[in-house]
């Protein structure tokens, strides 16, 4: 996160370490909802099986990148593709908070 400054020298500073990162990939993932199986219900399943998450139709997606938590949105479908329109984006406080999990 960049910060605010009066000072210009330290905001380009601020700026241009930021731009050392921007080329860096990450993996972005939507969570529609997670089950823990045993093994051998894990090993049930063929084609056609369901799994029911944990999730309540119509509750918010996980948006997380590299495996942590940084929004939530919706289900869209856009030219035949899904995606995900982003309602909230984790406070800073959760975004810190979900480093640690």
């Amino acid at each position: 996160m960049v910060e605010e400054t009066s000072d210009p020298q330290q905001g380009m500073s601020n700026l241009k370490s930021l731009e050392l990162l921007l080329d860096v990939p990450v993996e972005v993932t939507v969570e529609l909802g997670r089950k823990r199986l045993k093994i051998a219900e894990l090993l049930a399943l063929t084609k056609g099986s369901t799994v029911e998450l944990g999730k309540v139709a119509g509750e918010l997606l996980d948006v997380r990148v590299n495996g942590h938590l940084v929004a939530r949105g919706e289900a869209v479908v856009i030219n035949d593709k899904f995606g995900v329109r982003i309602t909230e984006v984790a406070s800073r406080s959760e975004r810190v908070r979900n480093l640690n999990a």
